[in-house]
């Protein structure tokens, strides 16, 4: 009988539960099998909080947000710093694990989550890993589970926008999620119809900001709708050492960037700017049909690999095609947005700025 563990760490998004569902339904048709679920992601390994789940807990749940097993955030520089009490937290994941005797474990999550899965790797666990976030920034995957639904969601928010900004005659700016990555920001703009991009990955001018609601103008155009990722830079605070852009960040007086920008905007135009900040609707319902298939084949190949004794993966997205990755390749680095990208030069001569 095979014994797998369970986790989800890190921020939630649409689709974790349809993963998982995934992978439960596919080992459990082919095989006799235990499922352990741990409970708030890596905290549950650390501290052995877990409960045996059945095939009937997965029931019901392809269209459920959220997860199931809930989540938490677990930073991966702080794996290896003994916990308020002197716990070695690596050295009890391991020990749960094997007090388990589990063959295998399965973890969804991001960026983070990745470095610790593959620290646990390299520590001789059985890791089997899927690709979730919202920000679609993981390395080896064309594709992550969540993006799509929130997607919708961001798109939607820029939709509704559109007609109080024309009834008006507004600047909006809409700030969609991602600090360092603007995958969501990009897709959601070009679907939203935003007149102007920022990203995180193309640092801003303010005044070609200005310069591009001017066009509009002159254009005879009564609105101007900004899709700026959280984590949008300008040129001036790009060129700012770490140290010192934290140390000016200490100081900022602004809730975010869009805040920032539109009073930036305003003091020298004098536009009327108004902000909508979708937050965390993003990462919330249910998820799109698109990621219910996705998650689903993503699963369904996890599964696979887990009868089939192959372990040390993530199971990615190539070409159209689910493909499986070394979690060494994928641990510790972002597939942020190429400034080159075709898909940013096919936005510009749409005629979508992106203030640089």
């Amino acid at each position: 009988m095979l014994k797998i563990g369970m986790l989800t760490s890190g921020g939630d998004c649409q689709a974790l539960n349809a993963a998982m569902r995934g992978v439960v339904k596919t080992l459990c048709e082919n095989a006799d099998v235990k499922i352990y679920g741990f409970e708030e992601g890596y905290k549950g390994l650390i501290y052995g909080n877990y409960h045996q789940l059945t095939s009937r807990d997965f029931s019901g749940i392809l269209t459920k947000g959220g997860t199931i097993l809930g989540s938490s955030r677990q930073p991966f520089k702080q794996m290896r710093v003994p916990d308020e009490n002197g716990l070695d937290k690596v050295a009890a994941m391991k020990k749960n694990y094997k007090t388990l005797g589990l063959d295998c474990l399965v973890i969804l999550g991001g960026n983070g989550t990745h470095k610790t899965a593959n620290l646990l790797r390299e520590e001789g666990l059985n890791i089997v890993t899927l690709p979730k976030t919202i920000d679609n920034d993981i390395w080896g995957t064309d594709m992550t589970f969540g993006f799509h639904s929130a997607v919708e969601i961001a798109t939607n928010a820029i939709d509704c926008i559109h007609t109080t900004a024309a009834s008006h005659g507004r600047v909006f700016i809409v700030e969609v999620m991602g600090h360092k990555v603007g995958w969501l920001t990009l897709f959601a703009g070009m679907a939203g119809g935003a007149d102007i991009i920022l990203l995180p990955e193309i640092p801003y001018d303010v005044d070609k900001v200005i310069e591009a609601i001017d066009k509009r103008d002159k254009a005879g155009k009564r609105f101007t709708i900004l899709a700026v990722a959280e984590g949008a830079i300008s040129k001036e605070d790009a060129a700012l050492s770490k140290k010192e852009y934290k140390a000016k960040q200490k100081k900022n007086a602004y809730p975010s960037i869009s805040y920032e920008l539109a009073d930036q905007i305003f003091q020298k135009t004098g536009k009327e700017i108004r902000i909508t900040v979708p937050g965390h609707t993003q990462r919330g319902g249910s998820p799109c049909p698109y990621d219910r298939v996705f998650a689903s084949r993503l699963g369904s190949e996890a599964g696979k690999l887990i009868l089939n004794g192959e372990y040390g993966f993530m199971v990615g997205y190539k070409n159209r095609e689910i493909v499986r990755v070394p979690l060494e390749e994928v641990a510790g680095k972002l597939k942020m947005v190429d400034p080159n990208a075709s898909i940013v030069q096919e936005a510009k001569m749409l005629g979508i700025s992106f203030g640089d």
